[in-house]
């Protein structure tokens, strides 16, 4: 009995285990079996021009899936982030056209020290003033993007307007690698780090997996909530500034409606929007992903009408994978408590 005791847990726990990196496996399978079906297509989607740029343009939207990802694993939504992108994107350029000679790192500090800024008055707002992360990103997305037609009084900052030094951040490169792909890679890093080894990264899964018992256990819900959406808005800053040197523009409507392309590739990447679920391999995964769809439809000359509707079915279909793969893990988990 006490052999069996100790096995039949372990038994379960690989059964949950097993779920979970069957769909990290199925995502990967499901990115090669495209990248082949478009190379048959198009002969000039595997090249290595085709895919610096797929990574390049997917870059940004990696950098954001992280914070969104710690927002929705406790339970929340930023739908600010395009927003803070905005009014930090239009700040840096602003800054760097008046000033031609302000190195690239501090236009950089700059913009996500907005983010910041930006993101803390949404975590404010949830975690001290109570209320609904939805209400209160739609609310303050609206602020910020108003404050940034403000700032430009509606007008745009354009490539001619923009240092050299500063559109270099994004077409520079790092030991061989461009500078917004390598930024992704070390934010990448830090944040896988940050989830697994360390006390606050546990507190966040253990916040969005149940609150009432994480608050019992001593945790600090409401520094967690603040902590999440604040790191949201650093990364929404330097997404900004990223931006704006990518696409040598800073405009009013920079980046409307890309909140939806981040929580896409969240949930892709097996996200859970019932919270307390998200892994970083899997929004590496979900990024990519999405990236290669929005990369490949182009290129096979699929019609723009219905390159929205691809992209509609294949998160749904996601969304529906994650809620079986979840509901088995559950089972299963219940399954060995009972044993």
């Amino acid at each position: 009995m006490i052999e069996l005791d100790k096995i039949k847990p372990k038994k379960w726990q690989g059964k949950g285990e097993s779920l979970t990196r069957f769909r990290e496996l199925g995502m990967l399978a499901t990115i090669v079996v495209i990248s082949l079906l478009v190379q048959m297509r198009n002969p000039n989607y595997l090249t290595f021009e085709n895919i610096n740029d797929l990574l390049t343009n997917t870059a940004i939207l990696s950098i954001l899936s992280v914070g969104m990802m710690l927002v929705i694993v406790t339970r929340g939504i930023d739908l600010s982030i395009g927003s803070v992108l905005a009014l930090s994107g239009m700040i840096s350029a602003l800054a760097v056209s008046a000033n031609p000679n302000l190195h690239p790192l501090t236009a950089m500090l700059i913009g996500t020290v907005v983010g910041t800024a930006s993101g803390a008055v949404v975590g404010l707002l949830i975690s001290k003033g109570g209320l609904l992360p939805i209400i209160a990103s739609l609310g303050m997305m609206n602020v910020y993007r108003g404050l940034t037609y403000m700032i430009s009084g509606g007008r745009w900052v354009s490539a001619y307007q923009m240092p050299e030094s500063f559109k270099y951040i994004a077409t520079g490169r790092i030991f061989g690698i461009n500078i917004l792909v390598f930024i992704a890679v070390i934010i990448y890093i830090i944040a896988f780090y940050f989830v697994n080894y360390t006390r606050t990264g546990r507190q966040i899964y253990a916040v969005g997996s149940n609150p009432e018992s994480a608050k019992i256990s001593g945790i600090n819900n409401s520094r967690i909530y603040f902590l999440v959406y604040t790191i949201m808005g650093a990364l929404s800053g330097l997404a900004g500034v990223l931006w704006v040197s990518k696409f040598a523009s800073a405009q009013g409507d920079t980046a409307t409606g890309y909140e939806m392309s981040v929580i896409a590739a969240c949930v892709l990447g097996g996200v859970s929007m019932a919270g307390g679920s998200g892994k970083i391999s899997g929004i590496v995964m979900g990024s990519i992903l999405l990236g290669i769809i929005n990369n490949a439809l182009p290129l096979i000359n699929v019609s723009p009408f219905w390159q929205q509707a691809i992209q509609g079915v294949i998160i749904l279909s996601s969304v529906i994978i994650n809620t079986v793969v979840k509901r088995r893990v559950d089972k299963n988990n219940l399954m060995r408590r009972k044993i």
